[in-house]
Parts: C-alpha cells; structure tokens; sequence
C-alpha cells in the first residue's frame, strides 16, 4: 500500500501515551474472554500488558499512529465528494481515538478485548493498534491494507450514521433471530462501503499495490462469523451470525470495490445476502 509521504488527518486522537494508571482493575478480570466482540479472537495479551506502563510509544506505535493518520486521510477525501454526489449528503469527518488497553466513549466503557469500534454517540472510531499485530500473528491476515480494511469498516459505520441506516437498523423489541440479521446486514454494509474507499482511493491516489486486496480479503475472511465459531471448536450456526460469514463478507467488500457505488450496497434490501 502507498502511504508513506502523504497528508495525515488532524482528526486522530492518540491517547496510547496516557498509560493506563494502574492497569485495569475491574476489566482486567475480564481476560478469561476467548472472543473480541467485534473480531472474535482471545485478545487477553493485549489486555494483560496493561500494567501501569510509562506511557511512552515505540517506534512501531508511532509508525502505526501515522499509518492510521494516512487512512483516515484518505477516507476523508473520498467520502467527502462521494457521500455528496451519490447521496446528497454533507461528509462529516470522523474522530479517530487511538487507545491502549481502555477507553471511554459516549457509548460506555470498553478495553481491547471488544476490538475495533465505532460509537455513533460521539462520532468516533476507537482503536487500539495492537490489534494490527494480532491480526498479523494469530488470524493469518496481515499487511497495512488488511490494516486499512479495519479502519474503513469502522468509517463505513460513520457513514451509515450520517445516513441514518446506523439508526434505524438498531430497533428494539426484535426477536434474537432478526436482530442477528440486521447486525449482519449492518456489517456487511459497512465491509461494501470499505470497498467503495479502497476503489476511489486507488481511482484517486494509486493506493494499492500488486496483493493489498488479497490481503484485504484474507482479513475479511478471518473475521467471517463462521470462521470465528470453527476457531472456537463450535459448529457454525448461522442464525448466530452477527457479523457474516467468510464468504458474505468477502462478497460485499468485493461488490463495493467493483462497482465503487454505494447503491450496490443495500445490504438491508437484499433477499441474498
């Protein structure tokens, strides 16, 4: 992927080198989770290093931090004038927090363990950039755009907020059955509208190189719900599906990438998903 050089976002929040005063207390009970919930994975280690810390960032956290400022760039330059134009909707950029271990949102507490997350309560994404060597090392899905697939999801969440999908999948009183299907359409909205950024980013700045989709599409596939279960030595049950399988997954991001319209993207009105 070709990022380095290029104009960084003003709209990242790094707070990794606040340290964790004193580790995690209650959260850090929490480690005997075997399953993120966004990504599904046992995320304890990232969880137990949080110790207390000096709070200062290696050379690998700062080299992550600009990363995620390039991407998050890139996402406000493309969805500025695709949002107007397809849409008729004014973009509002996003804040992106980087955090270390646990944050707080307007959407409540959370630690490393749920993964990548948007809040629409504030507009912002949070992200812990350990998560990206996790990704590399425990899910076989490695590589700075597997890396920019996550952070264009979670803005894709941004955008279904703006356009007010966000909301209104989020109904109450729904069965368990029903509720699972509009988090899964959800998701795989969200998967179609990384591959519109990934299109126009490439259409735009020759983001990509030889591979970074491929890349792409492996960590599309390592989060499939039905990968996740099968790691967790439990038989896939769709009906359980919150986010999507391998296959879906893979599917709506390619749909995104190819067509780079967010009207192929109605994951909501599709009988197939």
């Amino acid at each position: 992927m070709q990022w380095r050089g290029r104009r960084g976002s003003r709209n990242v929040q790094d707070r990794r080198g606040m340290g964790t005063a004193g580790g995690l207390g209650i959260a850090g009970t929490l480690v005997v989770l075997a399953v993120g919930y966004f990504f599904g994975i046992d995320v304890s280690p990232i969880v137990q290093n949080q110790g207390g810390g000096s709070g200062e960032l290696s050379q690998r956290d700062e080299d992550w931090g600009e990363f995620v400022s390039v991407v998050l760039a890139d996402t406000e330059e493309i969805w500025q004038p695709v949002l107007r134009d397809q849409a008729g909707i004014a973009y509002q950029d996003p804040t992106l927090v980087l955090f270390r271990g646990v944050v707080q949102s307007a959407c409540g507490g959370a630690s490393s363990a749920m993964g990548p997350f948007y809040c629409p309560g504030d507009q912002r994404v949070y992200l812990d950039t350990d998560f990206f060597d996790m990704m590399a090392d425990r899910m076989g899905a490695g590589g700075d755009f597997a890396a920019a697939y996550v952070i264009a999801h979670e803005v894709g969440h941004h955008v279904q907020n703006l356009t007010g999908t966000l909301g209104a999948a989020q109904q109450r009183g729904l069965s368990e059955t029903e509720a699972n299907r509009l988090s899964v359409a959800t998701e795989l909205q969200a998967d179609c509208y990384a591959g519109i950024w990934a299109r126009h980013a490439q259409e735009r700045f020759g983001t990509l190189d030889v591979g970074d989709m491929d890349e792409a599409l492996r960590a599309a596939e390592a989060v499939g719900d039905d990968v996740i279960q099968e790691s967790a030595g439990r038989t896939p049950m769709p009906d359980s599906f919150t986010h999507g399988s391998a296959a879906q997954r893979q599917e709506w991001l390619m749909r995104g990438f190819e067509s780079g319209d967010m009207r192929q993207c109605d994951t909501f009105g599709s009988r197939d998903l």
